[in-house]
């Protein structure tokens, strides 16, 4: 793939080893780094960032082919392996660097993500509002090199196994043509 065929996507769902895990899986996606993203603070660390004073959300920066998988696919996968409608919060995980985020990377983007959420707001979420922020990706700082690949490093760890193991068996039947 060459590298104007690449594009790349910015979301945070939770906990991104989470959603590492589960984009790693999908066809046309080339890489998952996981990040900080959304706030003020330079080159945040991963502690302060779960101190909530940096505004940086966990992210996942995705490289992704268009020609194999959508940016559609894409954000279709994202809203179903997280709850949009909790505010900073998913499931056990609270505090602002787990808010529901996408971080667009040019206008079509941005475009793409309000129409989906207005999208899902009228058909598989009424009467619960999502509040998932469409913002500019400004800045991403990547996450320390023992977050990349956590859930592939460490099956054994209970989180693994408990919130991230069944976010994984979901992906994988619901979407399994999507999946590699």
């Amino acid at each position: 793939m060459s590298k104007e065929t690449q594009r790349t996507a910015v979301f945070g769902g939770g906990c991104f080893w989470c959603t590492e895990a589960t984009f790693e899986m999908l066809k046309g996606v080339h890489s998952v780094i996981p990040g900080y993203a959304g706030g003020s603070s330079l080159n945040p660390t991963y502690e302060a960032v779960c101190g909530g004073t940096t505004g940086h959300a966990e992210v996942i920066k995705i490289e992704f082919d268009p020609g194999v998988i959508t940016y559609e696919d894409l954000l279709t996968v994202f809203f179903s392996v997280h709850d949009p409608t909790t505010p900073n919060r998913q499931g056990n995980d609270v505090g602002t660097q787990y808010r529901s985020i996408i971080l667009y990377t040019n206008e079509e983007q941005k475009q793409q993500a309000e129409q989906f959420i207005q999208k899902l707001q009228n058909k598989e979420f009424t009467g619960r509002l999502i509040v998932t922020e469409v913002r500019p990706l400004e800045h991403f700082y990547e996450a320390e090199n023992y977050h990349h690949h956590y859930f592939k490093n460490n099956p054994e760890k209970a989180y693994c196994q408990l919130v991230i193991d069944p976010k994984v068996t979901k992906l994988k039947k619901r979407f399994g043509e999507l999946v590699k």
